[in-house]
């Protein structure tokens, strides 16, 4: 249904309804229309193989196009749904009306029954084209005989040699003639999909139509982010009891810096458990923008606003019990404030994270980046190497680094507000203020939003390095 929005966008929803159904029908999909099409689980293993091919075939002829081309509908099944595949395909050909170009390894007897033309190709070169009775000729004139066992297709491998020499000049030059051709309208396709993409970078419909199928596979994985909701309560409260009820001396200060520390760090990490999950949804995006059923900005902000209310949750449920255990700034205003940083924080990881599996090609690549990147950031975020004693060639590390603004936000949220507080007192009287908190880790000024600020622009920038690298594959993966 989804690739009926996206694809008949001039057509009425009772329409598109009625495109679907009847795919369904002639697929012979109605039974399994309400299945999982993947892994599916224990309960619900989704559809089968040859059931998934036929959807594979329905998204495709949802457009209702007068080409249909097919790479190895059969591949991966059995004889019985290689058949009924090959079958499906042909009475569609013949009822609609429409031209179906498919490749196909080792077809049985029974499915060349179903198939009018077939084009051989060997080193490059066009060795038959035509039906299996001009193959039977062509192998008849070589001087050959066709053994009972085999069918004409088959034989016709196996003297491949023999065939492709009879026909290596004519053949030769249609491929080169096709080849030019079809050149030409890929760089062709190539330039109208640029200009589609950036001819307008928001559509309202296809964001709606994609936020609604992220609220759904939210829905359908519940568990893992029910998962990471649960996270984020027991790493709250265990941090809680970790560090409950810190005094205001100068033990306390530094415990506080040793509770935002971890804490950055956990919540920096903790988005790596979403690495599999993007790499996953890469693939289907990469098909379907190549295609052109969305923008890959439509997906991009899609995803944002779907996402964006479910981390302000998980970052309230981590929040509210570390915060008011460990006895922090009492403040209202400073609660609300640790809130709004956690969140960046998340939001940051994220957007890390789905840049991260744009450019990865797998998970274990993916995974190794993430944990270099994030442990080179941890390094220079001036909790372990004050911003004096790093080396100028990595200086631009502090800058750039994802924990270094968080941490100071949180630390003249704690102190801002008490700076004339003592922590540290003796006979000789206040030795330590929460100012002299502050300018020991060089923050002389409340500098709270302009790191909010920055953190967003982190977030946003991260985002469209994402965007900018799906666009350039999917546009690479069109002139394949």
């Amino acid at each position: 249904m989804y690739s009926a929005k996206f694809s008949l966008r001039d057509s009425t929803a009772k329409e598109k309804e009625e495109r679907v159904e009847s795919l369904l029908r002639d697929l012979g999909l109605v039974l399994v229309q309400d299945s999982f099409v993947g892994e599916g689980d224990e309960e619900d293993r989704g559809v089968s193989g040859g059931e998934r091919k036929r959807v594979s075939i329905a998204v495709e002829m949802i457009r209702d196009p007068p080409i249909l081309l097919l790479d190895e509908p059969t591949s991966g099944l059995d004889s019985r749904n290689s058949l009924q595949v090959v079958e499906l395909l042909a009475n569609m050909a013949k009822t609609k009306q429409r031209t179906v170009v498919f490749s196909i390894h080792q077809p049985s007897y029974r499915i060349l029954d179903y198939i009018s033309d077939y084009l051989i190709l060997s080193r490059g070169s066009v060795i038959h084209f035509g039906n299996l009775e001009h193959l039977e000729d062509s192998i008849a004139k070589l001087g050959f005989q066709i053994p009972e066992q085999l069918n004409p297709i088959e034989f016709a491998m196996e003297i491949v040699d023999s065939l492709r020499d009879s026909n290596q000049t004519d053949s030769s030059r249609s491929l080169l003639s096709s080849s030019s051709s079809i050149e030409n309208e890929n760089e062709n396709d190539n330039t109208i999909a640029k200009k589609q993409e950036f001819r307008s970078l928001f559509d309202v419909a296809e964001i709606s139509f994609l936020c609604s199928r992220f609220c759904k596979i939210i829905y359908r994985t519940k568990q893992l982010f029910l998962a990471r909701t649960m996270q984020a309560v027991v790493a709250g409260l265990g941090l809680g009891s970790v560090y409950t009820r810190l005094k205001r001396d100068e033990e306390g200060v530094a415990e506080r810096l040793g509770l935002f520390a971890f804490s950055l760090s956990f919540l920096l990490s903790s988005t790596v458990e979403a690495l599999p999950i993007y790499l996953r949804e890469r693939r289907v995006l990469m098909k379907e923008a190549s295609r052109g059923s969305y923008r890959i900005s439509s997906y991009m902000i899609a995803n944002t606003i779907a996402f964006v209310p479910f981390l302000f949750v998980v970052s309230l449920l981590f929040s509210i019990p570390v915060y008011w255990i460990v006895g922090l700034n009492p403040s209202v205003h400073a609660f609300s404030f640790f809130v709004l940083c956690v969140w960046l924080i998340i939001l940051m990881a994220s957007s890390l994270v789905l840049f991260l599996s744009a450019v990865a090609p797998d998970f274990i690549s993916g995974n190794s980046l993430i944990c270099t990147v994030l442990g080179a950031f941890f390094l220079f975020s001036g909790y372990f190497i004050p911003k004096e004693k790093i080396p100028k060639p990595w200086m631009f590390m502090y800058y750039v680094s994802l924990y270094r603004y968080p941490l100071e936000s949180m630390l003249v949220n704690e102190y801002w507000s008490l700076r004339k507080e003592c922590f540290s007192g003796g006979d000789m009287g206040c030795l330590m203020t929460g100012e002299d908190v502050l300018r020991k880790r060089g923050l002389d000024k409340d500098t709270r939003w302009i790191n909010v600020g920055i953190m967003l622009a982190f977030f946003v920038f991260y985002r469209f390095l994402c965007w900018g690298i799906l666009l350039r594959k999917s546009y690479s993966k069109s002139t394949l």
